[in-house]
């Protein structure tokens, strides 16, 4: 069963907001689903306690680490090889940041996984075989360089000695390179006779430090050359120089010199790289076969590469020359030429350069992470940090080079909406380089607005007998929310009317625009006045709502015709005695009448439509009957008149009766005689009448004096004139004042007036007692002047 080993680290800073960093280890090679560690645990954070309780990453990669949501629980996601994740890189980290979630507070954690290595790649050289000649005359002592093996772990994993079959003339020894590589070299300890033995071989075995241990093997073909006496001589065999990252291709970076005491060829000294160096060096680096000057052949850069190493020989032209090896270490001096890098980690994101956070998020919650980076070293990779554009937001350190934007206030998205800030890097280099990037905070929707009616009360007025469905009004509630937190809905609050019917029975309302309709069709006089409430609700959650008062005032329409109330008729008619002695100005009746309608539409006037003997008045607004003169025999048993009630509406509506007055016997008791008072109106109406009859009277009168007189004239003139023919100038007999006069002839006034009493007489009392005056007072209304015509008019 595979050994599983994990341990944790935690880090907190004691502060609302901070970032608490958790470490963790693993091996390479794990199977999917071994567990590394339970932030929830860790962190002291019980689910139980918040079901809301949730881990996210901020920003996922890659699968190969797997996070349970409800508790933080990391396990391997896939078989992870550190030779491929991190190369050679001494310590091999995962690192990602968590979100948690717990008890309304957002909490960011940094995570730290080092994968473990484990000896899972045996050394290997570069070459299975190497051939090398070495001069019989090589002194003791003298050192061959071997190829480097590699091996792909690290650690006490990655080769840790070198060894060689058995041979009585070399051993080898082990050094540690500047990158801490392990190299060999064979080492002559006794001196070589190529007459006695011209090859060897020898074996040689790189072991790493694993448990088991893992190894690789090469084989050294040794030929031995006969010798030339002198090798050249290096002036140092160790060289260390340095050279600036931005030095120019052709630059020179080194010079080495070697010297050889011997004579001719054997004393020319020709210089390269020994055989074998890394292409990296080859790549980079030139030197003159002649000068021994080294100069670069591309750019190099201190973010990729801080060091080289160079081994330099050097070999004269002699037959059976032995060359002599350089060891020469080129440091790269950094300058400020990299820009500080920013990278920006929302915590909820949808688009690049965009963070979102909800409105309801507490004071010094994270909103995003942010990292800098400086690919220089020393004060040209120190990179300052700030945050401009609102105050609502600071940056607090997170841990090494990385910050957190956390809030300094609570927030309102109906306030503001966005926030544009700008995070400015820059480092300490000469000059220092600035980056700027600017980021967009969105602050996300809580329904915290309840929806807000523009008025408080609503004062709506609806004719009576509406159409059902006819619409009255809309009421309009605005919610600052957005999206479904501001989507207003309307309904009705249950209540009930004064005659206990549910108001939903009346008024309907439209969910969506607020639109109030009638339902049925309202009657002023069994309703006046209609009050409910209606509810605004939005569709967050949970909803918030608010209601406004809606008062119906029911407004009269002229629907009820006036109906009387007094006398009591029956088939619209009613018989009400009045006695033959009634005088002029005696109340015969006072009718009254009610309209169920209000205001001018129930202002009732009284009106007399049919009276044939023209005997009665009627005053409009109390509706009192008045005789206008004194009652005479001749008009009968029964006086019929017909009266009508009318109401003040706009298109008024009236209703009519029949009064029959029945004359009888009885008295008329003296508190029904009454004078009538007749209304400005009437009396100039009336006065108007009895002039106009006035005056075409007097005018046919006088006309008829003309005529008279005119033809007495012409007759006495043509009489005259005969006489005077006959008797002479005063032969005439003068006419007499009783002598007999043509029908024509003018009588008086009182033959007048005789004559029209007669025509008059079926409608007067006849009484033999009553002198002409009386009579001619019973002809004329009583409130009306009585024009007395005398014999001398």
């Amino acid at each position: 069963m595979k050994i599983y080993c994990s341990f944790f680290i935690l880090l907190c800073m004691i502060c609302n907001g901070c970032c608490t960093t958790t470490k963790y280890f693993t091996f390479e090679e794990d199977s999917p689903g071994t567990e590394i560690g339970n932030l929830s645990q860790d962190l002291k954070i019980d689910p139980a306690e918040d079901p809301e309780t949730s881990f996210k990453f901020i920003q996922k990669t890659n699968s190969i680490i797997h996070m349970r949501q409800i508790d933080g629980l990391l396990t391997v996601g896939e078989v992870i090889d550190r030779e491929q994740l991190c190369h050679r890189s001494p310590q091999c980290l995962i690192t990602f940041d968590v979100v948690a979630f717990s008890k309304e507070k957002f909490q960011l954690i940094h995570v730290e996984i080092e994968v473990k290595d484990i000896n899972d790649h045996s050394p290997q050289f570069t070459r299975n075989e190497t051939h090398l000649d070495i001069s019989e005359d090589a002194p003791l002592n003298s050192r061959f360089p071997l190829d480097v093996a590699v091996d792909l772990d690290v650690g006490d994993n990655y080769v840790q000695s070198y060894h060689i079959s058995h041979t009585n003339h070399f051993v080898v020894e082990v050094g540690t390179r500047e990158d801490g590589a392990k190299s060999a070299e064979l080492v002559l300890i006794k001196k070589l006779d190529r007459e006695t033995e011209e090859f060897y071989t020898i074996e040689v075995t790189a072991t790493d430090g694993g448990t088991p241990a893992k190894s690789g093997l090469t084989t050294v073909y040794i030929r031995v050359l006969d010798f030339n006496d002198n090798s050249p001589t290096f002036e140092h065999n160790s060289l260390k120089v340095q050279l600036s990252e931005d030095s120019p291709v052709g630059s020179r970076v080194l010079k080495v010199h070697a010297f050889d005491p011997d004579a001719g060829i054997n004393g020319e000294v020709v210089y390269g790289f020994v055989e074998g160096s890394p292409t990296e060096v080859t790549r980079v680096f030139q030197i003159d076969l002649i000068t021994g000057e080294v100069t670069l052949r591309d750019e190099v850069d201190y973010e990729t590469k801080k060091s080289y190493e160079l081994h330099i020989q050097a070999s004269d032209l002699g037959a059976n020359s032995v060359s002599s090896t350089c060891r020469a270490v080129i440091d790269i001096l950094d300058v400020n030429d990299n820009a500080p890098e920013i990278s920006i980690k929302p915590m909820t994101s949808t688009s690049d350069g965009v963070a979102f956070i909800t409105e309801a998020a507490a004071e010094e919650s994270f909103v995003a992470l942010i990292s800098t980076s400086d690919g220089d070293s020393g004060p040209n990779g120190y990179v300052s940090t700030t945050l401009d554009g609102h105050e609502h937001f600071k940056l607090q350190q997170a841990y090494s080079d990385t910050f957190m934007i956390v809030t300094t206030a609570t927030l309102d998205r109906e306030a503001i909406s966005e926030y544009n800030l700008t995070v400015i890097a820059e480092d300490l280099g000469t000059p220092p380089f600035k980056t700027v990037k600017h980021y967009t905070i969105r602050i996300t929707d809580e329904n915290d607005n309840a929806p807000m009616f523009s008025k408080a009360a609503y004062d709506v007025s609806v004719i009576e007998n509406n159409i059902p469905g006819s619409y009255m009004t809309t009421v309009v509630a605005r919610d600052l929310d957005f999206g479904k937190n501001g989507k207003v809905s309307y309904s009705l609050i249950d209540s009930k009317t004064s005659d206990g019917s549910p108001i939903s029975t009346f008024v309907s309302i439209d969910p969506h625009s607020g639109s109030l309709y009638t339902l049925r069709s309202f009657n002023f006089e069994t309703l006046k006045e209609v009050e409910f409430a209606v509810k605004a609700s939005d569709k967050g959650f949970p909803a918030l709502s608010s209601t406004t008062l809606i008062q119906i005032r029911v407004v009269d329409e002229n629907d009820n015709f006036p109906y009387f109330t007094y006398p009591v008729l029956r088939n619209d008619s009613a018989d009400v005695p009045i006695p033959l002695n009634a005088q002029a100005g005696y109340l015969a009746l006072r009718v009254t009448a009610q309209d169920e309608d209000s205001g001018v539409n129930s202002e009732l006037s009284f009106h007399i439509l049919e009276d044939e003997a023209q005997l009665f008045s009627i005053d409009k607004q109390t509706g009192e009957i008045i005789l206008k003169r004194r009652l005479a025999a001749s008009c009968g048993d029964v006086l019929q008149i017909k009266v009508s009630v009318v109401d003040g509406g706009r298109e008024p509506l009236s209703s009519t009766a029949t009064v029959r007055f029945v004359v009888t016997d009885t008295g008329a008791q003296e508190d029904q005689v009454v004078i009538l008072l007749r209304s400005k109106d009437e009396e100039t109406l009336e006065f108007d009448v009895w002039t106009v009859v006035i005056v075409g009277f007097s005018g046919s009168c006088v006309l008829l004096l003309v005529a008279i007189t005119v033809l007495t004239v012409t007759c006495t003139i043509k009489r005259r004139r005969r006489n005077f023919g006959r008797d002479g100038l005063y032969g005439s007999t003068p006419l007499s004042k009783n002598g007999a006069v043509g029908s024509n002839v003018y009588g008086g006034a009182t033959a007048f007036l005789r004559n029209e009493s007669d025509s008059m007489q079926p409608c007067l009392y006849e009484d033999k007692s009553l002198d002409f005056e009386e009579k001619v007072s019973d002809f004329l209304p009583s409130n009306s002047a009585v024009l007395m015509m005398h014999n001398n008019v």
